[in-house]
């Protein structure tokens, strides 16, 4: 097991993308903390279904714009387990609107949690490793749209756009200590928030022809590229981002 005797803290990890990669790095062999916001049956729900796996696991309350509340939740973590090695940056939203219609209220609440929140949850976790004298690995799931333009959602793309910039100068200013900082990108993955998506055929169907593998993604997808990154086999990897969109951002057809 390429993970086995670490500790993950998936943030945003009750369900979706953030739910399978708590599970695949649990049937890795690693213990996880478990992050959620509001969605406390489906925290419950991926506890059982890691100690189902055989490995420890915690459930922590937390809303990632909320910097006091990321602190407290890593010191927890440690506090629980002893340590911890890897950080999965994965709790995210988006707010649909127009840029002249954008709100104060709706673009700080995206770029808070999106960018500021994975910020400092990035902070206490290096704290912590490089006081106790430990590498690690850090992992940001973007999106397509830290490269792509994504129209009506640009506190969205604003705030991905950031976090690819943040780990490739933490790459830089980490390296020394040791850990790493990669990003993922992934494209359209079938989840709950592109219900709307799922539920228009022809929308769907668009899409379909710009997906040179003609599939959406599922979260194991993404929670394989995840694995590789937190374990050994990635340890001379730093500072870049892993698209994971079926081809999505580099398909080009002549009309």
């Amino acid at each position: 097991m390429r993970l086995e005797n670490m500790v993950a803290l998936v943030t945003g990890s009750s369900r979706s993308i953030g739910r399978s990669i708590a599970t695949q790095f649990a049937a890795e062999g690693a213990d996880i903390a478990i992050n959620y916001s509001r969605d406390e049956a489906g925290a419950k729900e991926a506890l059982a279904e890691i100690q189902q796996l055989g490995r420890r696991a915690i459930v922590i309350k937390a809303d990632m714009a909320d910097v006091a509340a990321v602190r407290k939740m890593v010191d927890q973590v440690v506090s629980e387990f002893g340590k911890l090695d890897i950080l999965v940056n994965n709790a995210g939203i988006e707010k649909k609107a127009m840029c002249w219609d954008v709100t104060e209220e709706d673009y700080d609440a995206v770029v808070d949690v999106n960018l500021k929140g994975l910020f400092f949850a990035t902070q206490a976790v290096v704290r912590h490793l490089r006081d106790t004298k430990r590498k690690g690995k850090i992992i940001n799931i973007s999106s397509v749209h830290e490269d792509l333009a994504f129209p009506g959602f640009a506190p969205y793309c604003a705030s991905k756009g950031g976090v690819r910039m943040l780990a490739r100068n933490l790459a830089v200013e980490l390296g020394e200590l040791g850990i790493t900082i990669n990003n993922i990108a992934p494209g359209a993955i079938e989840t709950p928030i592109n219900k709307n998506l799922l539920a228009n055929k022809q929308l769907l169907a668009a899409l379909m022809k710009q997906i040179p593998l003609r599939r959406l993604g599922q979260g194991s997808d993404v929670a394989a590229v995840a694995t590789f990154l937190a374990s050994k086999d990635a340890d001379y990897v730093t500072g870049s981002t892993y698209f994971v969109d079926g081809g999505l951002t580099v398909h080009y057809e002549e009309q």
